[in-house]
């Protein structure tokens, strides 16, 4: 696929990352175009978690950078990136439990607007009107609507990954970081992620996903980085990935080929 450099908003740039003497990256080095869907696939232990946590600055590269937008993340606390335009859906959701499903999905939007949490956040919360409306709209859309009292703790863990990508949306990211979004759901939510993703992706939002789930990566995803060690191992379309020799083995010791179920 050709690219051009005025279209590329992430940037990671020949990344290393050692935990002692364990290298967990080693020479990351990918291009994510405006408005595309970039998946990072791989199997257990390959170094992606650590990747995206490199991007959102929770963690340090030992060597390399990462430019979002023409502005270098690395050295930036989370926050700042986030303020930037980046947010990310974590492996594990991170919900307050107490807070109604409403109350979860309002809060980043002050954090977002007025860079820090404030003191009464209930009173502020329930006060809202516009950032209420918003939320409730981006609710409806992730399938969440007759949830809107329910306390967060409550939701099965599908629900929470969706109320939690709710949480991203009313921040109006440019870039979305999404790390394995459909754990944990059944094949019809999963599928119902899939769509939500896709009308995202209409809309012009830029996505990094992390999926082991080869049948949302094969339906989501623009580009697809491969790594297996720390390291990139393949990189193209889907097409291209399913087919190659080296993804076969890494995932499958090349007695099957990768494809969607």
């Amino acid at each position: 696929m050709a690219r051009s450099d005025q279209n590329i908003v992430l940037h990671v740039d020949d990344v290393s990352k050692n935990f002692g003497g364990l290298q967990a990256l080693s020479d990351i080095d990918f291009a994510v175009e405006e408005g595309t869907t970039h998946a990072i696939i791989g199997p257990n232990g390959a170094g992606k978690s650590t990747l995206l946590n490199v991007i959102v600055g929770r963690l340090a590269p030992t060597r390399g950078a990462v430019v979002f937008d023409g502005t270098v993340l690395t050295g930036k606390q989370p926050y700042q990136i986030n303020q930037l335009g980046v947010a990310r859906v974590f492996q594990t959701p991170e919900i307050v439990p107490e807070l109604s499903v409403l109350q979860n999905v309002m809060t980043p939007a002050f954090a977002k607007r007025d860079g820090a949490f404030r003191i009464n956040i209930f009173r502020t919360v329930d006060s809202e009107a516009e950032i209420r409306d918003e939320a409730e709209a981006i609710l409806e859309d992730v399938g969440l609507s007759t949830r809107l009292a329910s306390h967060a703790g409550s939701l099965s863990r599908g629900d929470k990954r969706r109320m939690e990508l709710a949480m991203c949306l009313i921040q109006h990211p440019r870039l979305l970081l999404l790390d394995e979004p459909t754990a944990g759901m059944s094949r019809h939510d999963t599928n119902t992620t899939i769509d939500l993703l896709k009308k995202i992706k209409a809309r012009g939002m830029t996505k990094v996903i992390i999926e082991h789930d080869m049948h949302v990566v094969f339906s989501l995803a623009d580009r697809i980085s491969v790594l297996s060690g720390g390291k990139i191992i393949a990189e193209g379309t889907p097409d291209e990935v399913r087919g190659s020799a080296k993804v076969q083995e890494a995932y499958l010791g090349g007695a099957h080929r990768l494809e969607a179920h």
